[in-house]
């Protein structure tokens, strides 16, 4: 029976994640022990950590209390140090084959921020040796090979942390209610949580999460931690991208945040993981959520890149650009299919959208048999699904709609409109809430150039309606050229750039540009660049960074015990059994019938998602005051006892980053309205001026590289056949003229600037020479007689000075000297005159603070020019 969906949070109860006290780690190293000295931002709480050296096995001591300043100023000064390190954060311990290495983040960058929860970047690491090896005893051969293996995982770039923010959780979930408290709990025994206040009560509760596992990239390393008594020591780290941008309305900011998460579950590079192991994790799987802040409104959109749920792989020992695909295990009641959409279905809820970007149509048969393994899984899944909750899949063949007459976006648009129809987004504020029900899961081969445009594609028509919720639009769309939409696009730009540049060795190679045919000719150029650097580090580094990656993530963990077996992680032929671990398992005979391919609480709750609806966490604390340090957020945002620059300010950094966004020269300061280009339509089929390309040269940058060399007839015609329309419209068009480049004042400001008239020119001369007699002293040398001759002194300036028409001062009054003789001022310049009716008016409106303040009563004539309405 399907369960009513979650009663909306009562404002009167409050929950908050608990902030780490463990913001700082300062390393002290001796030749017998590490001591590791964590405190909180402030410094006034400290832990302490004792590692021993000596031993071969980590060994780890944590002292129970908290300790003070002073407790810990003696404790460093009673002993003498060989070194010490300052850090931010412990990201675990790792083995090979010889002793142990603490990991630490000794480097930190803001990038984004939450609410009032600060994200940041690893930019550094140290890699600290913790068992050094007896006397005597020489150090394996091999382990300097695991350890530069293992650093070949960048910790530097794409890693991302948060002390109070659980960044392996969407928004929507971070800010649902607890249910059950203990990892341990029972959904099927245990009653969950009620909460219900109180009339007039306000109770405030801070809880500590349980991060998902498939997103945290340190869990292996975090293992040997686990008998540490405070869960503060553990930072979990994910990767991915994370970039944050705002867009002024009027003054008023509105933060975008772009977060991705990378999956651990069969993780590796492009042709060496493909399709999707036994448990359903599939390749190259990555949630990105997008963010809309609004000081206390919240908005956010998940949806998912991954690639296509089935037993398939591509042949790399070719030296060919496209291997051919081929599906390498049959999988009759598409068990691999149903772990994975029921997966998507216990955290996102229904319907999961599937938007299958590859070809449709091809003349030898490539991308198309993922086409149809993919519809038959559907079609097969579906049948034991309710109509409300099967999964809808949309097929649209984006390579083929570039190259035709057609508009990608456009078409794109309209498949985004009905996504956001079907699933919702997430909004939260003091009075309503609504929930995202559903994903849509976006791929095509590779899951990076076509489906980061297609993600960009629903972002766009998502945030439109997420400004309309907030109320900053009066209709649920966004134009193209705006700064809005500008910023959405660099955004969604460096989100493609940085997963290509994890999953495939290279930036994209078709970016959104292309597919909006308004890619410049030069980037034909850069195309071709980037096809060539993602083919070299395909064939030539790919295979020791999937060694890195089994070797960091703990699939592969190297052994003494086969030192000697010529077992290690580069002599094995495929990575098959290490990502297939538990096949043993999965080939036992399950009592549940394969037709139930959604477990009972998965299906109970939709199409709400069950995982919201049970929200686990880890600690429950009552709080009595909302002040208390462990979750006073505004301190730990602001750091009023740190000395910063505006520079390392992350909110000072966003604004600046913005205005890159905004032309110089606009008449309309809105970031919804399309900037002004009519005064550039001379330019716009010229690459030079603007970066659009004409139609023939973008049509052959969108279809050079991504495209098969097997095309249809019919898509090579199209290709190649000239677009009368576009020809007869560059002929039409002028030439770049000054007027417009630069337009006139009156367009940009409203009005024009003129030169002043003669009468004000005359004033301004006699102030001018007033100032220069009151003060000769600023003058002296200023005229010339002659440009060969030398600067004139004081006395002579001034007599010349006397002589000529101007301003005189004599006996303390000033004069105006004309013709030779002297006019008093005040009959050249005439004293405006004030009507007694003004005067008037004008002391009554002097009084008019005494009669408010008395008489409680103001004189009509005074509302008339107060505009003072009653």
């Amino acid at each position: 029976m399907q369960q009513p969906p979650p009663p909306a949070m009562d404002p009167s109860i409050r929950f908050f994640p608990l902030i780490s006290s463990i913001q700082k780690v300062a390393l002290f190293e001796t030749k017998s022990k590490l001591y590791l000295i964590g405190s909180n931002s402030r410094e006034t709480r400290f832990r302490l950590l004792e590692i021993d050296r000596k031993k071969p096995e980590l060994t780890i001591h944590e002292d129970a209390n908290e300790l003070e300043k002073g407790d810990i100023r003696k404790f460093v000064q009673s002993r003498s140090f060989i070194r010490s390190i300052s850090a931010y954060g412990v990201l675990g311990f790792v083995k090979f084959l010889e002793g142990y290495y603490l990991i630490l983040v000794t480097k930190r960058t803001r990038c984004a921020f939450i609410g009032k929860h600060i994200i940041y970047t690893i930019k550094d690491t140290a890699m600290i040796r913790v068992n050094e090896p007896p006397a005597g005893k020489q150090i394996h051969p091999l382990e300097q090979r695991y350890v530069k293996m293992f650093s070949n995982v960048d910790m530097k770039s794409n890693f991302y942390f948060s002390y109070s923010y659980d960044l392996t959780r969407s928004l929507q979930y971070n800010l649902s209610e607890p249910r059950y408290v203990g990892v341990d709990s029972d959904f099927e025994r245990d009653d969950p949580l009620v909460w219900k206040a109180s009339p007039g009560e306000r109770t405030t509760y801070g809880f500590r999460g349980v991060p998902r596992s498939r997103f945290v990239w340190n869990t292996y390393l975090l293992k040997p931690m686990d008998c540490i008594l405070h869960r503060d020591w553990k930072l979990e780290v994910i990767h991915g991208f994370i970039s944050q941008s705002s867009i002024s309305i009027f003054g008023r900011p509105i933060y975008v945040c772009l977060i991705a998460r990378r999956s651990t579950r069969f993780a590796g590079t492009r042709f060496l993981k493909r399709g999707a192991n036994y448990l359903g994790d599939v390749a190259n799987e990555v949630e990105t959520e997008q963010i809309v802040l609004d000081g206390t409104r919240m908005s956010s959109f998940t949806q998912l890149r991954g690639s296509v749920p089935s037993h398939w792989s591509q042949d790399v020992s070719k030296m060919v650009p496209k291997p051919q695909i081929a599906l390498d295990l049959s999988d009759p009641y598409n068990e691999t299919a149903g772990k994975h959409y029921e997966r998507l279905m216990y955290h996102h809820g229904s319907p999961i959208i599937i938007l299958n970007l590859v070809k449709k149509r091809e003349k030898r048969r490539h991308e198309s048999v993922l086409s149809d393994e993919m519809v038959v899984s559907v079609d097969y899944l579906n049948q034991f699904l309710p109509p409300d909750f099967r999964i809808r899949y949309i097929d649209f063949d984006m390579a083929r709609k570039s190259r035709g007459e057609g508009s990608v976006m456009e078409s794109l648009a309209k498949y985004a409109e009905n996504v956001i129809q079907l699933t919702g987004t997430f909004y939260l504020d003091d009075k309503e809430i609504h929930r995202q029900t559903g994903l849509v899961r976006v791929n095509c081969v590779d899951c990076l150039d076509r489906t980061n445009t297609a993600q960009f594609a629903i972002g766009k028509c998502v945030l439109a309606h997420q400004l309309y919720e907030m109320g900053f639009l009066k209709e649920r769309r966004l134009e193209f050229e705006s700064d809005c939409v500008t910023m959405l696009e660099n955004l969604y730009e460096d989100h493609g750039d940085t997963l290509a540049m994890q999953y495939g060795g290279s930036q994209l190679v078709h970016r959104i540009k292309t597919y909006r045919k308004t890619a410049a000719w030069a980037s034909q150029g850069n195309d071709i660049i980037q096809t060539l650097s993602r083919y070299c580090s395909n064939t030539f580094s790919d295979t020791e960074k999937q060694h890195s990656i089994n070797l960091f993530l703990g699939y592969y963990i190297p052994s003494e015990s086969e030192v000697n077996k010529s077992t290690h992680i580069w002599d094995l032929e495929t990575d098959f059994y290490i990502h297939n671990a538990q096949l043993d398992v999965i080939r036992q005979i399950s009592s549940v019938p394969l037709t139930q391919w959604v477990r009972p609480l998965t299906f109970r709750h939709l199409p709400h998602p069950a995982s919201d609806c049970n929200r686990v966490v880890r600690e429950l604390i009552k709080i009595h005051t909302p002040d208390v340090e462990i979750i006073d957020y505004y301190s730990n945002f602001y750091h009023n006892f740190k000395l910063t620059s505006f520079e390392e300010h992350i909110a000072y950094q966003l604004t600046t980053l913005a205005r890159s966004f905004v032309p110089t020269v606009r008449t309309n300061f809105s970031p919804f309205e399309p900037v002004r280009r009519q005064q550039q339509s001379a330019a716009l089929k010229n690459p030079s001026l603007t970066g659009k390309s004409s139609t023939g040269s973008t049509n052959s940058s969108s279809s050079s590289m991504d495209d098969d060399s097997d095309t249809d007839e019919e898509d090579r015609s199209a290709k190649t056949a000239p677009n009368s329309s576009a020809n007869s419209s560059r002929a039409e068009d002028g030439v770049v003229t000054i007027n417009s480049m630069f337009p006139r004042t009156g367009e940009v400001y409203g009005f024009e600037i003129k030169p002043p008239k003669k009468a004000d020119m005359m004033k301004y001369q006699k102030y001018v020479q007033m100032n220069r007699i009151c003060n000769p002293q600023n003058y002296t040398g200023s005229v010339k007689a002659d440009s060969s001759q030398q600067y004139q002194p004081q006395q002579q300036y001034q007599s010349q000075l006397s002589q000529a028409d101007g301003i005189v001062i004599k006996n303390n009054e000033i004069y105006m000297r004309k013709d030779g003789r002297l006019v008093a001022a005040e009959e050249d310049i005439a004293i405006p005159t004030v009507s007694a009716e003004s005067l008037a008016v004008y002391e009554r409106y002097c009084q008019m603070r005494r009669d408010l303040l008395e008489q409680k009563s103001v004189d009509p004539v005074i509302l008339e020019y107060m505009d003072i309405c009653e």
